[in-house]
């Protein structure tokens, strides 16, 4: 693995081939596979669970409650959120789950609303507002995202 001098990484937990560059953040408690490139300026939580293969380009903060399978990209500065309602120094006992699963790909600005799920393989585009859970093999844009045709796994 490769942390860059110019990150500042407190997990130990972190797969064999895997990349941090330069001013990301990775929290204790953070997971994170095999082969990842975790471009810079990014920011990952302590409770964030990121599978082998995966890529997170920079400018994307992955806040508590986010997993994201095998082989899924994050595109640059894809936003996730993880409290429907939040305010100032309030807390809500638990942040929602948000799961991207394995293969999907999640394009630059997209916006993702805390506890969806994004199927295997589907494809989010540029700049949408994902409200909903997004069905495996779906490719969705606009605001808010809606199924706007279907791929395959090789696409």
């Amino acid at each position: 693995m490769f942390v860059h001098p110019l990150s500042d990484v407190h997990t130990t937990d972190i797969g064999e081939g895997s990349k941090v560059w330069q001013y990301s953040v990775v929290l204790t408690g953070a997971k994170i596979g095999e082969n990842c490139n975790i471009c810079a300026h990014t920011l990952i939580e302590g409770d964030v669970i990121i599978g082998n293969n995966v890529t997170v380009k920079s400018g994307v903060f992955l806040w508590d409650g986010i997993s994201l399978e095998s082989d899924v990209f994050i595109g640059p500065n894809a936003t996730f959120t993880n409290d429907k309602m939040p305010r100032s120094k309030c807390y809500p006992e638990a942040f929602l789950r948000t799961l991207v699963k394995r293969g999907a790909s999640v394009g630059a600005n997209a916006t993702i609303l805390p506890g969806i799920t994004i199927g295997e393989y589907s494809m989010v585009g540029a700049g949408a507002v994902v409200t909903k859970d997004v069905p495996a093999y779906a490719v969705v844009a606009g605001n808010p995202a809606r199924v706007v045709k279907w791929v395959s796994k090789s696409d």
